[in-house]
């Protein structure tokens, strides 16, 4: 269940509920986790705008965004980390309306520790998430099968 963080000068995106909504699908899609309330709910991107001195490499520009991926350890392996940086960065070159921004992108993965996250005040470890998502799809077939 990732937190997706993009920084960037202020005005760089137009439709920022967009891209954050653009940005989390994606990282669950290459999660590989099921559609369940627990990750899409718990999968979610934050864009914070800067003002655009605050931004700055050794030239001085200020064109550059930052993303930075969450997710629990493990959970990438080296196709999937390649896969989420080429995406992530086509979507904020798009969102931004400017190609030319995925040369100045910089997409950070960082794993969290073991209970180094949570949410309605629990540490969660991968154990719990697992549970968790398997509670949730034995509530699901058991919802088709009555329904049924």
């Amino acid at each position: 269940m990732p937190m997706i963080d993009v920084y960037a000068a202020d005005g760089t995106f137009g439709d920022k509920h967009t891209l954050a909504r653009d940005l989390a699908t994606a990282v669950m899609r290459w999660e590989k986790v099921p559609e369940l309330p627990l990750f899409k709910k718990n999968t979610a991107a934050f864009v914070h705008d800067l003002p655009a001195e605050s931004v700055s490499n050794v030239d001085g520009d200020s064109n550059y965004v930052r993303v930075q991926v969450l997710t629990p350890t493990g959970v990438l392996d080296r196709e999937k980390q390649l896969g989420v940086v080429r995406e992530l960065t086509d979507i904020v070159a798009a969102a931004a309306g400017d190609p030319t921004l995925a040369d100045r992108t910089w997409v950070l993965i960082t794993e969290s520790p073991e209970g180094g996250w949570g949410i309605n005040g629990h540490a969660n470890t991968g154990t719990d998430i697992a549970e968790a998502a398997r509670a949730q799809l034995v509530a699901l077939a058991d919802n088709q099968k009555a329904a049924t």
